[in-house]
């Protein structure tokens, strides 16, 4: 990986492919860091709901590689690998990815966020072994068998929707005392007979010898704990930014997600972010994408006249 680039986009999911497609149609020379895998956690969703043109949803498996096949298309030049490093190279930016470089005018952040864990023992030593992050991946695997799902958000609902076309029995643990994401997915979750809802719990570990096969849950009110058979757990408690390369590079809120404007611009010149990274994101496949053409704009608009807001 090396070269000259107009704009330079770090992270392959769909406000990144977004992002590099603008500005490939804007006629920016624009490289593309995807990361491991094209088209970040989103390729692993069975149904993407709420992206236009798509009533029924999308697979996140069938979006994500029509978005690179349009990218690709426009001209984007897509250079594999994990980004290392941003910084400051003169009036340009050097971008590392698998010990080699590019520079760019231009930078696009989108790196989206990685899943929390739940920090409870048995997760690392089972992870693969029934502890999972992917449902439509595995759910054909766990066909007839009972799994545990962990949270009460739309990430946590969808998973269980989709397991549930497979297994016998879902059970779905949520520390509150009521699901908190989106009301067709909790219309859906709620009368669904294979998913049994479970308030006010806790899972405090996970347990097997080769493979799953129970998780200890607490009761919250009575503290309270007992062991639940299952054979597999799939955990949705909330997502961590991919950050921790730029703490020094651009301002990061409270929460560790990249302070943006309305444009899409950081506090520093030249460096734009989109979708779940960036401060204010409400985790929507439409939103990112809506992020990614706008940074893009941004950055094009800087390159055509120099001149840069970013946050206040």
């Amino acid at each position: 990986m090396s070269g000259e680039y107009d704009v330079v986009v770090v992270g392959g999911g769909l406000a990144g492919m977004t992002a590099a497609l603008t500005s490939a149609r804007l006629g920016r020379r624009t490289g593309l860091i995807t990361g491991n895998v094209v088209g970040g956690q989103l390729v692993s969703i069975d149904k993407i709901e709420g992206v236009p043109g798509f009533p029924e949803g999308v697979p996140g498996y069938d979006l994500c590689p029509m978005a690179q096949e349009q990218a690709d298309a426009a001209g984007v030049e897509l250079l594999s690998g994990s980004c290392e490093s941003v910084a400051a190279a003169g009036d340009r930016w050097s971008v590392t990815s698998d010990g080699s470089s590019v520079t760019a005018r231009g930078v696009i952040l989108a790196t989206g966020t990685a899943l929390a864990k739940l920090g409870v023992p048995g997760e690392e030593r089972l992870f693969g072994k029934g502890v999972s992050e992917c449902a439509s991946c595995d759910a054909p695997l766990l066909r007839n068998k009972v799994a545990v799902v962990v949270g009460g958000g739309d990430s946590a609902m969808q998973e269980g929707l989709t397991l549930a076309d497979h297994l016998s029995k879902v059970i779905l643990i949520e520390q509150g005392d009521a699901l908190t994401g989106q009301a067709s997915y909790r219309d859906r979750v709620s009368a669904n007979p294979k998913i049994e809802l479970r308030f006010g719990a806790t899972v405090t570990g996970i347990e097997g010898d080769q493979t799953v096969s129970h998780v200890r849950v607490k009761d919250l009110k009575s503290g309270a704990e007992s062991d639940l058979e299952t054979a597999a757990i799939f955990a949705f408690v909330g997502v961590v930014p991919n950050t921790a390369l730029f703490r020094d590079l651009v301002q990061l809120d409270a929460t560790g997600r990249i302070g943006v404007d309305a444009a899409m611009r950081t506090s520093a010149k030249g460096i734009c972010a989109a979708g779940n990274v960036r401060a204010g994101s409400p985790h929507r496949a439409a939103a990112a994408m809506g992020d990614g053409a706008t940074a893009a704009l941004a950055i094009d608009r800087y390159l055509a006249n120099g001149e840069w807001g970013g946050p206040a």
